[in-house]
Protein backbone atom coordinates (compact mmCIF):
# COMPACT_ATOMS: atom_id res chain seq x y z
CA UNK A 1 0.00 0.00 0.00
CA UNK A 2 1.29 3.59 -0.67
CA UNK A 3 1.84 5.86 1.36
CA UNK A 4 0.02 9.33 1.56
CA UNK A 5 1.28 12.71 1.75
CA UNK A 6 1.20 14.02 5.15
CA UNK A 7 -0.83 17.07 6.13
CA UNK A 8 2.04 18.63 8.09
CA UNK A 9 -0.08 21.82 9.57
CA UNK A 10 -2.97 19.31 10.69
CA UNK A 11 0.14 17.08 12.07
CA UNK A 12 1.54 20.15 13.66
CA UNK A 13 -2.08 21.55 15.24
CA UNK A 14 -3.20 17.94 16.63
CA UNK A 15 0.63 17.69 18.26
CA UNK A 16 0.18 21.21 19.81
CA UNK A 17 -3.52 20.80 20.84
CA UNK A 18 -2.65 17.54 22.70
CA UNK A 19 0.32 18.64 24.34
CA UNK A 20 -1.09 21.66 26.02
CA UNK A 21 -4.17 19.35 26.95
CA UNK A 22 -1.45 16.80 28.42
CA UNK A 23 0.10 19.99 30.15
CA UNK A 24 -2.92 21.11 31.50
CA UNK A 25 -4.03 18.34 33.32
CA UNK A 26 -0.27 18.04 35.11
CA UNK A 27 -1.34 21.36 35.92
CA UNK A 28 1.20 23.24 33.63
CA UNK A 29 0.46 25.70 30.59
CA UNK A 30 2.63 28.02 27.75
CA UNK A 31 5.40 28.66 29.77
CA UNK A 32 5.70 24.67 29.57
CA UNK A 33 5.10 24.75 26.04
CA UNK A 34 7.91 27.52 25.05
CA UNK A 35 10.21 26.09 27.60
CA UNK A 36 10.62 23.01 24.21
CA UNK A 37 12.45 25.83 22.07
CA UNK A 38 15.34 26.33 24.71
CA UNK A 39 18.41 23.71 24.72
CA UNK A 40 16.78 21.10 27.04
CA UNK A 41 13.57 21.29 25.52
CA UNK A 42 15.07 20.31 22.12
CA UNK A 43 16.51 17.07 23.57
CA UNK A 44 13.70 15.86 24.97
CA UNK A 45 12.17 16.68 21.40
CA UNK A 46 14.98 13.90 20.41
CA UNK A 47 14.02 11.63 22.87
CA UNK A 48 10.60 12.15 21.83
CA UNK A 49 11.79 11.48 17.62
CA UNK A 50 13.68 8.01 18.84
CA UNK A 51 10.76 6.96 20.90
CA UNK A 52 8.01 7.52 18.00
CA UNK A 53 10.85 5.67 15.59
CA UNK A 54 11.20 2.73 18.07
CA UNK A 55 7.08 2.24 18.32
CA UNK A 56 6.76 2.63 14.84
CA UNK A 57 9.32 0.30 14.01
CA UNK A 58 7.73 -2.33 16.83
CA UNK A 59 5.11 -1.47 15.41
CA UNK A 60 6.44 -3.20 12.21
CA UNK A 61 7.42 -6.08 13.55
CA UNK A 62 7.97 -9.84 11.94
CA UNK A 63 4.46 -10.35 12.31
CA UNK A 64 3.11 -7.40 10.10
CA UNK A 65 6.17 -7.54 7.62
CA UNK A 66 5.40 -11.29 7.29
CA UNK A 67 1.43 -10.66 6.53
CA UNK A 68 3.19 -8.48 4.41
CA UNK A 69 4.92 -10.64 2.47
CA UNK A 70 2.47 -13.42 1.61
CA UNK A 71 0.27 -10.56 0.19
CA UNK A 72 3.64 -9.40 -2.08
CA UNK A 73 3.83 -13.13 -3.54
CA UNK A 74 1.01 -13.85 -3.77
CA UNK A 75 0.56 -10.60 -6.33
CA UNK A 76 3.53 -11.27 -8.02
CA UNK A 77 3.96 -14.47 -8.24
CA UNK A 78 0.99 -16.01 -7.27
CA UNK A 79 2.26 -18.22 -4.43
CA UNK A 80 0.46 -18.92 -1.40
CA UNK A 81 3.08 -18.79 1.29
CA UNK A 82 3.61 -20.68 4.23
CA UNK A 83 5.92 -18.98 6.39
CA UNK A 84 5.34 -20.59 9.81
CA UNK A 85 8.37 -22.73 9.84
CA UNK A 86 10.98 -19.84 8.45
CA UNK A 87 13.24 -19.05 10.99
CA UNK A 88 13.42 -15.77 11.15
CA UNK A 89 16.88 -14.32 12.62
CA UNK A 90 17.67 -12.36 15.82
CA UNK A 91 16.64 -8.52 15.64
CA UNK A 92 19.89 -6.23 15.82
CA UNK A 93 19.37 -2.52 15.89
CA UNK A 94 19.19 -0.32 13.17
CA UNK A 95 17.81 -3.80 10.61
CA UNK A 96 14.74 -3.36 10.71
CA UNK A 97 13.22 -4.53 7.20
CA UNK A 98 12.53 -8.04 6.73
CA UNK A 99 12.96 -9.65 3.24
CA UNK A 100 11.53 -12.91 2.72
CA UNK A 101 12.83 -15.34 -0.13
CA UNK A 102 10.31 -17.84 -1.24
CA UNK A 103 11.74 -21.72 -1.83
CA UNK A 104 12.64 -22.03 -5.88
CA UNK A 105 12.40 -18.65 -6.58
CA UNK A 106 15.04 -17.95 -9.45
CA UNK A 107 16.22 -15.05 -10.25
CA UNK A 108 14.48 -14.85 -13.59
CA UNK A 109 11.67 -14.70 -11.77
CA UNK A 110 12.18 -11.81 -9.48
CA UNK A 111 14.01 -9.66 -12.60
CA UNK A 112 10.66 -10.55 -14.68
CA UNK A 113 8.23 -9.60 -11.96
CA UNK A 114 10.46 -6.21 -11.57
CA UNK A 115 9.87 -5.88 -15.79
CA UNK A 116 5.77 -5.69 -15.27
CA UNK A 117 5.88 -3.30 -12.35
CA UNK A 118 9.05 -0.58 -14.03
CA UNK A 119 11.20 -0.36 -16.44
CA UNK A 120 14.61 -2.91 -15.99
CA UNK A 121 18.17 -3.33 -17.89
CA UNK A 122 20.26 -6.29 -17.22
CA UNK A 123 23.83 -7.15 -17.68
CA UNK A 124 23.56 -10.28 -18.01
CA UNK A 125 20.49 -11.21 -19.55
CA UNK A 126 20.11 -14.74 -18.25
CA UNK A 127 20.73 -14.38 -14.84
CA UNK A 128 19.95 -17.56 -13.63
CA UNK A 129 22.64 -18.90 -15.71
CA UNK A 130 25.09 -16.57 -16.14
CA UNK A 131 25.30 -15.89 -12.09
CA UNK A 132 27.70 -18.28 -9.45
CA UNK A 133 25.22 -19.27 -6.83
CA UNK A 134 25.11 -17.18 -3.86
CA UNK A 135 25.68 -18.76 -0.57
CA UNK A 136 21.95 -18.43 0.71
CA UNK A 137 19.72 -20.14 -1.93
CA UNK A 138 15.89 -20.55 -1.92
CA UNK A 139 16.70 -23.94 -3.56
CA UNK A 140 17.19 -24.75 -0.12
CA UNK A 141 13.80 -23.44 1.36
CA UNK A 142 11.93 -19.99 1.86
CA UNK A 143 14.91 -18.02 4.28
CA UNK A 144 14.19 -14.34 5.98
CA UNK A 145 16.96 -11.90 6.74
CA UNK A 146 16.91 -8.22 8.13
CA UNK A 147 18.71 -5.23 6.41
CA UNK A 148 18.71 -1.95 7.01
CA UNK A 149 15.40 0.22 5.70
CA UNK A 150 17.38 2.73 3.77
CA UNK A 151 16.67 3.83 0.12
CA UNK A 152 20.40 4.67 -0.05
CA UNK A 153 22.93 1.50 0.52
CA UNK A 154 24.91 1.61 4.14
CA UNK A 155 27.14 4.38 3.93
CA UNK A 156 29.09 2.44 6.47
CA UNK A 157 30.15 -0.12 3.56
CA UNK A 158 31.57 3.12 1.35
CA UNK A 159 34.39 2.65 -0.49
CA UNK A 160 34.73 -1.17 -0.05
CA UNK A 161 35.35 -3.74 -2.92
CA UNK A 162 33.65 -6.80 -3.62
CA UNK A 163 36.83 -8.25 -2.60
CA UNK A 164 37.32 -6.36 0.60
CA UNK A 165 34.09 -7.79 2.15
CA UNK A 166 34.63 -11.49 0.55
CA UNK A 167 38.00 -11.38 2.94
CA UNK A 168 36.28 -10.05 5.77
CA UNK A 169 33.31 -12.63 5.18
CA UNK A 170 30.81 -9.88 5.30
CA UNK A 171 26.83 -10.85 4.62
CA UNK A 172 25.53 -8.92 1.82
CA UNK A 173 22.48 -8.60 -0.06
CA UNK A 174 23.16 -10.98 -3.36
CA UNK A 175 21.32 -9.91 -6.56
CA UNK A 176 18.01 -12.05 -5.78
CA UNK A 177 17.57 -10.31 -2.50
CA UNK A 178 18.18 -6.81 -4.03
CA UNK A 179 15.63 -7.36 -6.98
CA UNK A 180 13.09 -8.04 -4.24
CA UNK A 181 13.77 -5.59 -1.97
CA UNK A 182 13.68 -3.01 -5.14
CA UNK A 183 9.56 -4.46 -5.86
CA UNK A 184 8.28 -4.83 -2.35
CA UNK A 185 9.79 -1.27 -1.71
CA UNK A 186 8.23 -0.20 -4.83
CA UNK A 187 4.91 -1.34 -3.80
CA UNK A 188 5.05 -0.05 -0.19
CA UNK A 189 5.75 3.68 -1.67
CA UNK A 190 5.65 3.78 -5.69
CA UNK A 191 9.06 4.75 -5.60
CA UNK A 192 12.73 3.14 -5.83
CA UNK A 193 16.20 2.10 -4.36
CA UNK A 194 19.28 4.00 -4.64
CA UNK A 195 19.09 6.94 -6.76
CA UNK A 196 22.23 8.53 -5.65
CA UNK A 197 24.45 5.41 -4.76
CA UNK A 198 24.73 2.36 -6.47
CA UNK A 199 23.96 -1.59 -4.24
CA UNK A 200 27.33 -4.01 -4.60
CA UNK A 201 26.03 -7.00 -4.35
CA UNK A 202 27.45 -10.37 -2.79
CA UNK A 203 26.89 -11.95 -6.42
CA UNK A 204 29.13 -12.58 -8.79
CA UNK A 205 29.05 -13.26 -12.73
CA UNK A 206 30.86 -16.35 -13.62
CA UNK A 207 33.04 -14.57 -15.71
CA UNK A 208 34.68 -12.59 -12.88
CA UNK A 209 32.98 -9.65 -12.61
CA UNK A 210 30.67 -8.48 -9.36
CA UNK A 211 26.83 -7.72 -10.01
CA UNK A 212 25.76 -4.40 -8.51
CA UNK A 213 22.24 -2.58 -8.86
CA UNK A 214 20.82 1.05 -8.80
CA UNK A 215 18.09 3.21 -10.22
CA UNK A 216 18.57 6.03 -12.92
CA UNK A 217 17.67 7.35 -15.96
CA UNK A 218 14.12 6.18 -14.78
CA UNK A 219 15.00 2.38 -15.15
CA UNK A 220 16.38 -0.11 -12.36
CA UNK A 221 19.86 -1.07 -13.75
CA UNK A 222 21.57 -4.53 -13.09
CA UNK A 223 24.65 -4.09 -13.85
CA UNK A 224 28.80 -5.33 -13.18
CA UNK A 225 32.16 -4.12 -11.81
CA UNK A 226 35.24 -5.34 -11.47
CA UNK A 227 36.09 -6.94 -8.22
CA UNK A 228 38.46 -4.96 -6.73
CA UNK A 229 36.18 -1.39 -7.74
CA UNK A 230 36.27 0.89 -4.69
CA UNK A 231 33.83 3.83 -4.86
CA UNK A 232 31.98 6.06 -2.43
CA UNK A 233 28.91 5.67 -4.25
CA UNK A 234 29.76 1.46 -4.64
CA UNK A 235 27.97 0.39 -1.34
CA UNK A 236 26.85 -3.04 0.00
CA UNK A 237 24.05 -3.59 2.02
CA UNK A 238 24.57 -5.49 4.88
CA UNK A 239 22.47 -8.43 6.23
CA UNK A 240 21.57 -10.44 9.17
CA UNK A 241 20.55 -13.59 8.69
CA UNK A 242 20.07 -16.74 10.74
CA UNK A 243 23.47 -18.16 9.83
CA UNK A 244 25.39 -15.19 10.19
CA UNK A 245 25.52 -11.53 11.25
CA UNK A 246 27.11 -8.78 10.11
CA UNK A 247 31.05 -8.74 10.91
CA UNK A 248 32.76 -6.12 13.52
CA UNK A 249 32.05 -3.08 13.06
CA UNK A 250 29.07 -3.27 10.69
CA UNK A 251 27.04 -4.58 13.26
CA UNK A 252 27.99 -1.43 15.67
CA UNK A 253 27.52 1.41 13.14
CA UNK A 254 23.50 0.70 12.42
Amino acid sequence: MKSQPVSWIGVLMSLVQLLVKELKKLGGGDDDVRWLVTSEGEDLLKEFAATIRKRRTCASGPAQQLEGWKRFYKKHFNLTLDLSQVKIPDHQEGFDRLLIVAKGLTRNQAYKACEKQFTCWSYPEDLDGAIKPDERDPKNGTYAIWVRDRIEADEENAGQSFNQRRKQKCQDENVLERMLHELKYFDETGKHLDIKNVTLTSSLVSDGAAVDAHWGDGRFFIDWCFLDDRRDRLRSRSVVSVSAEPSGSEAKQA
